[in-house]
């Protein structure tokens, strides 16, 4: 059974007064059949945007009102500390520009409205206060057999916004649903409207896709459906790449996998982002041996750069690209116990004390994604505990941890620039071999003599 919170009923009494109807509509309507939490109230009513503003200005307490989307009849409300949008029952009509409609003229009846939605899922609303259900298109029957379905047509729901196919595959992820078949075929032909959304909005969609428990479900849509060819094509190209010996699975299923695997850890978006492009440079780098084995020489450096490529393409901030690259470039570790300390401390150094965890986490993902199985416990613990071994001696890791600076070895006559920046390297170098020599005058030494050098 549905309840209907206080703060609804109250809204909704305060339609009433004015002669208006109002109702729960979409995710959230959707969500509460399903029995799962609702995060935000999407609301719809036949009072026009102006009658809306003042019914929440006149309230008491009052509420603050923004026109966040008058131009499609809708407003944003926040009141008693909910932020409620509510938009004015409308029909639309064209879609030139495959994303918004053209004209938009306001409906007298919800009924009409709901014809005007994507899926039938998300074509149900909750009269208030009662939250008596307006169900025209079956959604309720279709949620609670995981069914997503277009409300009318598909082919016509989808060329009039090219978001909706991506949206479809995204909600199977999200929700666990299967496309029904007509909606699922219908996506293949609306991919010449899709191609004008804007990449912001496609980003935006496959952060959504990420995000969920088992991102596979999308992707494989997207591949099947063409939608992958169209955003993704660099990661649709690892298919039929097949791998050596210990791989069960050819590239894009193995990403497929570690995506997944690091869904269901929980890892941050960065770290679900870099498992499933790790491996986006096999494709051209691919070479057969003369074993008959395949080989993938550097592929991570490839991987960084079209990683790099694809994130820039969808518009993600520089900071989010750079952490994805960092750990794509950096990801084919291969810990053996015959490493130095000093293997160790450039390890580290090239992989960025603050980035160990993730990488560690990225590597536990493409181990997975090698045979659909979890790494042994121990997996990285020989290399992790070297690592903290070799911290706990010494944090002499960059040029700022060393015992001299630039204006000590100006002291020594060495002048600023190139030369002055070659030694300071060699004299980090010479501290990761022996952190020992990491003395101000055994440093001031060793600096002279590279000056004489150079």
């Amino acid at each position: 059974m549905i309840t209907i919170s206080p703060i609804l009923k109250e809204i909704a009494a305060l339609f009433a007064a004015r002669g208006r109807e109002i109702c729960l509509v979409g995710g959230a309507v959707r969500d509460m059949i399903r029995g799962a939490a609702v995060k935000d109230w999407d609301l719809a009513t036949n009072a026009p945007p102006a009658e809306v503003t003042a019914i929440f200005r006149e309230a008491m307490p009052p509420g603050r009102v923004f026109p966040t989307g008058i131009r499609h009849g809708t407003v944003t409300a926040l009141y008693r500390g909910h932020s409620l949008e509510i938009t004015t029952y409308r029909t639309e009509a064209d879609y030139s520009d495959g994303r918004r409609p053209d004209a938009v003229c306001y409906a007298a009846a919800i009924e009409e409205d709901l014809s005007r939605r994507d899926f039938t899922m998300n074509a149900i609303a909750l009269r208030l206060p009662g939250g008596e259900t307006v169900d025209p298109f079956g959604g309720e029957a279709d949620i609670k057999a995981g069914i997503i379905r277009c409300v009318g047509r598909a082919e016509k729901r989808f060329t009039e916004d090219g978001l909706r196919p991506l949206r479809a595959v995204r909600f199977a992820a999200q929700l666990g649903f299967a496309l029904e078949r007509d909606t699922e075929e219908a996506i293949r032909g609306a991919l010449s409207i899709s191609a004008r959304v804007s990449r912001e909005r496609i980003r935006d969609e496959l952060d959504k896709i990420l995000a969920s428990s088992r991102p596979s479900c999308a992707l494989l849509l997207m591949e099947k459906t063409g939608l992958m060819e169209l955003f993704l094509p660099e990661l649709a190209a690892c298919r039929g790449i097949k791998q050596k010996g210990f791989h069960r699975f050819d590239v894009l299923d193995h990403s497929l996998l570690a995506c997944d695997y690091a869904a269901g850890k929980h890892y941050l978006p960065e770290l679900r982002a870099a498992a499933l492009l790790h491996d986006t440079g096999k494709p051209v780098t691919r070479k057969m041996e003369a074993n008959g084995v395949w080989s993938f020489h550097r592929h991570e450096a490839e991987s960084e750069k079209i990683a790099r490529n694809i994130l820039s393409r969808l518009r993600y901030p520089n900071v989010f690209i750079d952490a994805v690259c960092h750990l794509v470039k950096e990801h084919m570790f291969h810990y053996t116990d015959d490493w130095t300390d000093a293997a160790v401390r450039r390890f580290i150094v090239r992989a960025g004390e603050a980035n160990l965890e993730n990488l560690y986490r990225l590597r536990m993902a493409d181990a997975y994604a090698a045979a659909a199985a979890e790494p042994a416990p121990d997996f990285l613990l020989p290399l992790a505990k070297r690592v903290d071994k070799v911290l706990a001696e010494s944090r002499a890791l960059s040029l700022k941890d060393l015992a001299v600076s630039g204006k000590d070895l100006m002291s020594i006559g060495i002048r600023p620039g190139r030369t002055m920046g070659i030694i300071l390297n060699e004299l980090l170098e010479t501290v990761l071999d022996d952190p020992s020599q990491n003395a101000r005058e055994q440093l001031l030494e060793i600096a002279g003599k590279l000056n004489e050098r150079y």
